[in-house]
Parts: structure tokens; C-alpha cells; sequence
């Protein structure tokens, strides 16, 4: 495991993180930037993901569609992009003493895309088939609802992929105006994780960014929460089970309590030895799965709990989602259970940091949103100081009537029966 890092940052504000791993074989590329879909506006929901796409249509270095594909495949490199709320990212992984090449090519994605009309053209058909893939595929489908539900329209409540209406409009001036106003230096981080030289790798980024004019993104809106009672939305589909997913509202991600909210997800649905586990999957039969997470941002956070459900079985899931919770609030954990839920997360912590990929993951995902970055070991020892007590504290904070959102997909024409039983007893 990497226990150093170093933080650049140049003249022009862009910051550079460097994770070293010496024994790895490989290195890893990640550029991200504070631009997903909770910094756009309405006529243009959907620009962040779009863009993310344009840009592997051609740069002003390697124009002809395809070309990027083809380098990278030629270096059996691997790589992507990605869009969420609140950050984009590129990415590219290979041998280690291929990083020179694969950090021009994610540099040239980021500096220099064309945004040919053509081209715009042909990714927009792609992306409204994406959008319609996802709408055929309740398990995600239902947790846009969820957003949409939690925090109606606003950022926070919007597709991250757009609305199809909107994305069939946008043209190429949309991409240059959100680009020219996102994608600057101040708002960018450039993560070198693996086996990499340290001279080399300063030298070339400063070669490559060095030369940006310095601006300042502009914040995103701040997303607005209110609620006095339980919510339900329900959305019709015939299908072979039924999907459902609680939101319970939390807190934003630089709150302290966030351990021990994490600690509580774990022990409600973090795995096969969880409380919903072995109560809706063992015992009742009624879900392949179920599982509970929490997804804290900047000014908001979210405590989930998703499954996929016999349609007979539905009502009797929910009730025993409900009465889970509820015994989290109402008592504490045995230590014994509370030991083992934090070994989990420890471990998946460790065994996930050991490609360059997910070091460059762990490090710029913080430094991103925070400018401030814990190590593997700071998160650890905060995982292991969460107290039975602390569990207890953060779930009677969460699981409240007046926090509570629930959204369903399956043979339902309305969310009358639901809104009888939604309440935590």
C-alpha cells in the first residue's frame, strides 16, 4: 500500500498528485475535474456526460475518430472516462514504462478536443440509446427516481445522463461555453499513481498544462432539502421482480459523523454476513439482492437502501428494511457483529488499493471535492474507533419518518398500498 503522496500545484492554480508504488508493475493516469451534472443548468442537463464523450471523438492532435482507441489498444492500456455528480474523470492505466505515452494521450483528451459538428451528430443518437438502456433497467432506473423524488428539479434530482429532449438540442456552442467555464486549471487534478519518474512525470505536465491561462470555476447551486414526512413514488413497468430503494436524507461528506454512518451501512447491508442479508435473502427467500451505502457529497448525503424483490414478497421486505433500521436506532450493536463489519470494510479498503487505478481513485476522489486528503491509514483507525454508541447516534439522525424516501418499480398502478406501510415503527 502507497503511504506517500505528493501534492504540485502550478502558477496557473491546476493541481498535480503524485502517488508512488515502486514494486508496482503498472501506472495510472487520472485526470478529474469539478464537472458533473450538479454544476449544470437546466437547458443543458446532460453537457458534462456529452462532453465526456466528445472528447475521445477526435483532438486537434489525433483527429481522425477511433484514433485515441487505437493508441491505447496498441499500448494494452487500459482506460475509460466518467461522469457523476460532481466530478468528470479520464483515465488510462498500462505498464509502467508506457506512462509517457498514456499521459500524452489523457493529457490531449483533456486539452485539445475538436467537437466536430459530424461527430456531435452521431455520439448524440449514442447517448440517448444510453439513456434508454438505462430507462430499461429498473434496478438503476430506480434510483433516479429516488434522486428525483429527494430533490425534485434541482441538480441534485437530475439525470446524470440528461433528459432526452434536452440532449437532442445541445450543439456545439453548449460544449464550448461549459467547457470554457469548467475546465480550467484550478478546477483540474492530474493523478500520477504506480511506478513512475518523478522528473519525468513533473516535467511533462508542466509541459502540457503549464501553459493554461489560470480562471476560477464558478460554484455549483446549493442543493436546497426539505421534508416533514415520508415520500413515496412509484413508477408502473411489467417485469419479472420489483425493485426497490430508500433514501434516508444525511449529511455532507466533511461531517464527522460520516464513519459511523459507514459503519452503520455495513452492518445493515455492507455483505453476505449483514443484518438485511441474512434476513431477506437467508431467511425470507425474497430478494437475490439487497444491500444499504452511503453516498455523501458536498452540501448533501444520502443513506440507501436498495433490493430486488419477489412481487409477492414486496410488502414483507419493506416491513423488514423498516424494522432493521428501526433496531439500529432503538439498540446498540454487539461489539462482536460491530468488529466484524469494520474488518470488512478495512479489508475491501486494502484489497482495493493495490492497483495503480484505485490508488489514483482513493486520493483524487479527496482532493478533489475536499483539497484535503486522508491515508488508507487515517481512514482505517477512524473505522476502528466508531463506538457501538456512535452506530447508534447516526442511525436515530437518519431513520426518521421525516427523512424517509421510498421509490418502487413493478406492477404497481400507484403508491397507495406503500404509503400505508412507509413508516418506521
Amino acid at each position: 500500500m502507497a503511504k506517500h503522496f505528493k501534492k504540485i500545484t502550478l502558477a496557473n492554480g491546476l493541481r498535480l498528485l503524485l502517488v508512488p508504488r515502486k514494486e508496482s508493475l503498472a501506472a495510472s493516469v487520472v485526470i478529474l475535474v469539478a464537472a458533473g451534472s450538479e454544476y449544470e443548468k437546466k437547458p443543458v442537463n446532460g453537457v458534462s456526460h456529452f462532453l465526456e464523450h466528445m472528447t475521445f471523438k477526435g483532438t486537434s492532435r489525433r483527429p481522425r475518430v477511433g484514433q485515441i482507441a487505437e493508441e491505447l489498444a496498441g499500448l494494452g492500456a487500459q482506460s475509460n472516462a466518467f461522469t457523476g455528480q460532481e466530478y468528470t474523470g479520464y483515465w488510462a492505466k498500462a505498464e509502467a514504462r508506457k506512462l509517457p505515452k498514456i499521459l500524452d494521450i489523457v493529457s490531449d483528451l483533456y486539452l485539445n478536443p475538436l467537437f466536430q459538428a459530424a461527430e456531435i451528430e452521431k455520439e448524440r443518437g449514442v447517448i440517448v440509446e444510453e439513456i434508454n438502456m438505462y430507462n430499461d433497467m429498473p434496478k438503476a432506473k430506480v434510483q433516479e427516481d429516488l434522486a428525483a423524488l429527494m430533490y425534485g428539479d434541482q441538480p441534485a434530482g437530475w439525470s446524470i445522463a440528461g433528459e432526452k429532449e434536452i440532449v437532442k438540442k445541445l450543439a456545439r456552442e453548449d460544449f464550448l461555453a461549459y467547457r470554457n467555464a469548467r475546465y480550467v486549471p484550478e478546477g483540474t487534478l492530474v493523478i500520477i499513481a504506480g511506478k513512475f519518474d518523478e522528473k519525468t512525470v513533473l516535467r511533462k505536465v508542466r509541459q502540457e498544462f503549464g501553459g493554461l491561462e489560470r480562471g476560477k470555476a464558478p460554484k455549483k447551486v446549493r442543493t436546497r432539502e426539505a421534508q416533514v414526512s415520508p415520500a413515496v413514488f412509484v413508477r408502473h413497468k411489467e417485469s419479472e421482480q420489483s425493485h426497490i430503494a430508500f433514501g434516508f436524507r444525511a449529511f455532507p461528506l466533511f461531517d464527522r459523523r460520516r464513519y459511523a454512518l459507514q459503519v452503520l451501512a455495513d452492518v445493515l447491508g455492507g455483505g453476505m454476513s449483514s443484518r438485511l442479508f441474512k434476513r431477506v435473502r437467508d431467511e425470507l427467500g425474497a430478494a437475490y439482492y439487497i444491500g444499504a451505502d452511503a453516498d455523501l457529497f458536498l452540501d448533501h448525503g444520502v443513506f440507501g437502501v436498495a433490493a430486488g424483490v419477489d412481487h409477492g414478497k414486496t410488502d414483507i421486505v419493506v416491513r423488514a428494511i423498516l424494522e432493521e433500521c428501526a433496531k439500529l436506532r432503538d439498540t446498540l450493536v454487539p461489539r462482536e457483529e460491530l468488529a466484524r463489519s469494520k474488518e470488512h470494510m478495512i479489508g475491501g479498503l486494502i484489497l482495493g488499493l493495490e492497483t495503480s487505478d484505485e490508488l489514483a481513485s482513493f486520493y483524487g476522489g479527496q482532493e478533489i471535492l475536499t483539497g484535503k486528503i486522508n491515508t488508507p491509514e487515517f481512514v482505517m483507525d477512524s473505522v476502528k474507533a466508531v463506538t457501538p454508541a456512535a452506530v447508534r447516534s447516526v442511525a436515530r439522525a437518519v431513520f426518521r419518518n421525516d427523512r424517509m424516501n421510498f421509490s418502487a418499480i413493478g406492477p404497481y398502478r400507484d403508491g397507495g398500498a406503500f404509503k400505508k406501510i412507509i413508516t418506521l415503527p
